[in-house]
């Protein structure tokens, strides 16, 4: 499973890669420009976002799937001075770029910021469109990936992510086996979400924590998981695939606490879980503790549904492992996030799915 970049590197043997980026910042800060320079990514927070969670290019993928990649191409040349439509991804990115910017303000010499990196298969000659729709919003997004039809997941790492977000189910996958904070993004239609604050929420059970007392449940019921629980109590459950890109957050949070701006972090991490308070949420909150890691809100549900409360939210993302939460969430208006971990892939509302048979 991931883990968080250090604050500092320690020196080691092969100090190359340093050298290499010391020589590349002196010869960019002599050049004169008001952009934001990208952070050395082993002290960012780096978001991978794929070029269709980020712009809308539903009317482009079909060209693409109905007639093949030479038209896709051509279409997306022919049309590169018109922007791309904002993506499920575009708020919250945003919200990344506004807490840059208050980062740099109490920080100016400070690396450890957002570094977003669009990472995308499409061919070279559609980056052109990209280029100029990522311009003509004033999205700050210097390191592009365009891999011609191959597969991006293995520069993840290169880059050193933190998350990656794609529509494409098969690539979260892979990241995740590989180790990597990764989720499917759905389109929906959602309300206006802070300009001022990032917002994102998370479910406990295979998504910051791992499956292994989601198993019990399903396996044994939820009397035994209580007790399960309560027998555990005092145990920290294993971590889950997105407890890396929390603890980012927390890294990122702490610096506006030590500027005495706790009251107005630009900053906000939501727990939304299905579980019990009484009985079963101690360990949860004893886990996070154990891990020095900070919620803002935690809200047990008790098997209620999700979508009202994270109405209420008004989250830029909320990550999810199991489908129909995020189909409830969708259906009002939450932009939510598929996290393909753990045993509630194999149940949809509690049945457990028929597998198909394995090849000999």
């Amino acid at each position: 499973m991931c883990e968080v970049k250090p604050n500092n590197s320690a020196p080691t043997e092969d100090s190359g890669a340093e050298r290499d980026w010391a020589a590349a910042k002196v010869f960019f800060d002599s050049l004169k420009t008001n952009k934001p320079r990208p952070p050395k990514p082993q002290y960012a927070v780096t978001i991978a976002v794929s070029s269709r969670t980020l712009f809308d290019m539903v009317a482009e993928r079909k060209i693409y799937e109905d007639e093949g990649l030479e038209k896709y191409v051509a279409y997306q040349v022919e049309h590169e001075s018109d922007p791309l439509l904002p993506g499920v991804a575009f708020p919250f990115v945003k919200a990344l770029m506004n807490v840059n910017s208050r980062l740099r303000k109490l920080y100016p010499d400070s690396e450890e910021l957002f570094d977003i990196v669009l990472m995308t298969n499409n061919h070279a000659q559609v980056g052109v469109r990209l280029i100029n729709s990522i311009n003509h919003y004033d999205l700050t997004i210097e390191r592009f990936c365009m891999t011609g039809g191959k597969s991006p997941i293995g520069y993840l790492k290169a880059y050193m992510t933190n998350l990656y977000l794609s529509k494409d189910s098969e690539k979260v996958t892979e990241a995740i086996e590989e180790g990597i904070a990764a989720a499917t993004m759905f389109m929906t239609q959602t309300e206006t979400l802070s300009e001022t604050q990032l917002r994102v929420a998370f479910d406990g059970d295979a998504v910051l924590f791992s499956d292994e007392s989601e198993i019990i449940v399903k396996e044994h019921g939820l009397d035994t998981f209580f007790e399960h629980e309560k027998a555990f109590e005092n145990k920290p459950l294993a971590q889950g695939p997105l407890k890396c890109f929390l603890e980012a957050l927390g890294k990122l949070q702490r610096k506006f606490y030590a500027k005495n701006e706790r009251m107005n972090c630009p900053i906000r991490t939501y727990l939304v879980t299905a579980r019990s308070a009484a009985s079963s949420g101690a360990r949860v909150l004893k886990t996070l503790r154990s891990w020095g890691l900070e919620i803002d809100e935690a809200l047990f549900l008790a098997g209620a549904p999700k979508g009202p409360l994270l109405q209420k939210i008004k989250p830029h993302i909320y990550f999810d492992d199991q489908m129909f939460h995020i189909q409830g969430a969708n259906e009002m208006g939450t932009i939510s996030a598929h996290v393909p971990y753990g045993i509630g892939q194999k149940y949809h509302k509690g049945k457990l799915i028929e597998q198909p048979a394995k090849k000999e």
